[in-house]
């Protein structure tokens, strides 16, 4: 072909959030306000578990890095939409397109991959109490930490064998006040879990429609942003020595001159 008839792909156009006409500074406001709670709640969490040695255990440690992960992910999308709805530009160059696909996919399997490292260490929690230190030592939570910062990937066949091994061993609790104990124990592990792959299962078990793009857009901001903003509060609230923490910091500021 002739030089003046070639053309190259230098910008993409992003198809965006299917929203109204007129109610674009409602939405800009919205996610706005969910994309700072995810960042600040999240960090929240690493501050609680850096500065209360009370928290310095394997599920801590793990929640830490969880914790960044979702700041981590939510700042891979966030950024980009709200500029492109307060703009009303919605190209995207090449270059960031690439980057923005590959941090999202590493980032997405970081996070999949330490959800499964908490699994193990759920698992172990409830199946082997009496040898929980030993096994989740130190060195072990470091181990699994690092590998799966270097794999970035997570096996669904991995998560069904730490989940069906809980399952199983939860069912074989003879008491009623042994198996509430042990839904307790891992209640919150799991909470985080089925908001995290809830959204992206009910993508595929409810049928296409003629507005199918919408539906994968809103599903999309549901594990991208509603997850992540969520995961603090589920871990906090719901966790007796979060609030703990939480109060002793408040305290020891209102005590401090």
């Amino acid at each position: 072909m002739r030089g003046d008839n070639q053309s190259s792909v230098s910008e993409f156009l992003l198809l965006g959030l299917p929203i109204p006409q007129g109610q674009q500074g409602v939405f800009f406001a919205l996610f706005l306000g969910m994309y700072l709670t995810t960042v600040l709640g999240n960090l929240l969490i690493i501050l609680l578990i850096r500065l209360d040695s009370r928290l310095h255990t394997p599920m801590y440690f793990f929640l830490s890095h969880l914790a960044f992960t979702d700041i981590s992910f939510s700042s891979v999308t966030a950024p980009k939409m709200l500029m492109n709805m307060h703009t009303q530009d919605q190209s995207i160059s090449y270059a960031g397109c690439i980057s923005q696909v590959y941090f999202f996919l590493f980032w997405g399997d970081l996070d999949s991959f330490l959800l499964t490292s908490m699994a193990y260490d759920r698992y172990v929690a409830i199946c082997h109490p009496l040898h929980y230190t030993t096994i989740m030592s130190q060195s072990l939570c470091l181990l699994l930490v690092i590998v799966s910062w270097v794999l970035s990937c997570a096996s669904a066949l991995l998560h069904t064998l730490s989940y069906g091994r809980i399952g199983a061993n939860i069912l074989k609790v003879p008491s009623t006040k042994g198996i509430c104990k042990a839904l307790s124990t891992c209640g919150s592990h799991l909470s985080v879990v089925s908001l995290y792959y809830g959204a992206i299962i009910g993508l595929y078990f409810f049928p296409s429609s003629n507005n199918s793009n919408n539906k994968d857009v809103i599903v999309a901001v549901l594990y991208t942003l509603v997850t992540p903003m969520l995961n603090p509060f589920i871990y906090s609230l719901r966790n007796r020595d979060m609030k703990g923490a939480l109060g002793s910091i408040f305290s020891r500021g209102t005590c401090s001159p």
